[in-house]
């Protein structure tokens, strides 16, 4: 059975994403994963209010990073929102954006230890346990939490790269993957399963997650339309081997992240064509969708996120989405 989650990006004033998230525990979902962006507000705070205002959703950071934040704040963070709202917790690691991090003075490095140790980090610290930790991206000794939850966190690995989504198989309790098209679910799925027979895991053990940008409308045309900035800037940011993968024209690929560099954004949306949106997006109207979320689920995926924009009204996305989509799973 498919579990159903949605994302939040907490630009907006806190009351509206906590009642965007009761309004999606109501339509049926599962998870709501809220993104962590140091110019957004902050993810715990939005967490711990959503916690406080909804009954049986399960939420976490989807995702947070351990070069921002220190593992050890992250698993005390976590472990706490689990005593508000016990064996509802999740937690998602990924290795952060190279941009974002170098722009507020952090130096990107060693991606797959600092993503390892962290996970390792807060099962070890959730669970009660003493953390001494002499790795290649930290140095922890005796740490300890002076409680312990009462529930365990699963740790969710945010991953797109080989390397990370090995890693991910081999030690997550779940994975997030940035795509929307099987074409890169499929080969996503393969890694993974990859990294679960290094470990001598169960795949069956594992939740994965497709994290789309997804759109749903009536009208197909409002549905694409609203989802066209989410695009050109998947385009402005994939390397050429996943665009060539897709068949996207290089050189029109390349004017969309000329622009996007320049903060010429008007330029950027203008240029992205129906393959980039077919390629990077789900988007249009409820049958549209049905059939390209049956496609997605047939790569292995066992959680299907519904990512930004949602639709081109997100209150009323949530609500189609309880009354036509998730039924039909």
């Amino acid at each position: 059975m498919v579990r159903f989650g949605i994302e939040f990006v907490p630009r907006d004033v806190y009351w509206r994403t906590v009642y965007y998230t009761i309004e999606a525990e109501k339509a049926g979902f599962n998870y709501v994963w809220i993104t962590d962006h140091y110019n957004n507000r902050n993810v715990y705070v939005t967490l711990t209010l959503i916690a406080n205002y909804t009954d049986r959703i399960k939420l976490g950071p989807g995702v947070t990073n351990p070069y921002v934040c220190s593992p050890v704040f992250t698993a005390t963070a976590v472990a706490s929102l689990a005593e508000i709202a016990p064996g509802r917790v999740v937690c998602g690691i990924g290795a952060g954006d190279k941009v974002t991090l170098t722009m507020i003075g952090l130096t990107w490095r060693k991606p797959l230890a600092h993503v390892r140790e962290c996970v390792q980090a807060i099962r070890t610290l959730t669970a009660g346990e003493v953390l001494n930790l002499d790795g290649k991206a930290f140095k922890i000794k005796g740490a300890r939490l002076s409680y312990k939850p009462p529930s365990e966190v699963p740790v969710y690995i945010g991953a797109q790269g080989p390397a990370m989504l090995r890693l991910a198989g081999e030690i997550g309790d779940g994975v997030l993957v940035n795509a929307s098209h099987p074409k890169d679910l499929e080969l996503a799925v393969s890694r993974i399963k990859e990294g679960v027979s290094r470990a001598g895991r169960s795949l069956e053990a594992l939740d994965i997650g497709a994290y789309t940008s997804f759109s749903i409308a009536e009208d197909e045309s409002k549905a694409v339309k609203a989802v066209i900035p989410v695009v050109a800037f998947i385009v402005g940011g994939s390397p050429d081997v996943v665009l060539e993968r897709h068949g996207i024209d290089l050189e029109k690929a390349n004017v969309i992240k000329d622009a996007l560099t320049k903060a010429k954004f008007g330029k950027a949306f203008k240029n992205v064509t129906e393959d980039m949106v077919e390629a990077f997006s789900i988007a249009g109207t409820p049958k549209q969708c049905i059939d390209k979320i049956e496609e997605v689920l047939k790569t292995g995926v066992t959680q299907f996120v519904v990512g930004s924009p949602i639709g081109p009204n997100v209150l009323k996305a949530i609500k189609m989405i309880g009354e036509k989509i998730i039924p039909v799973f």
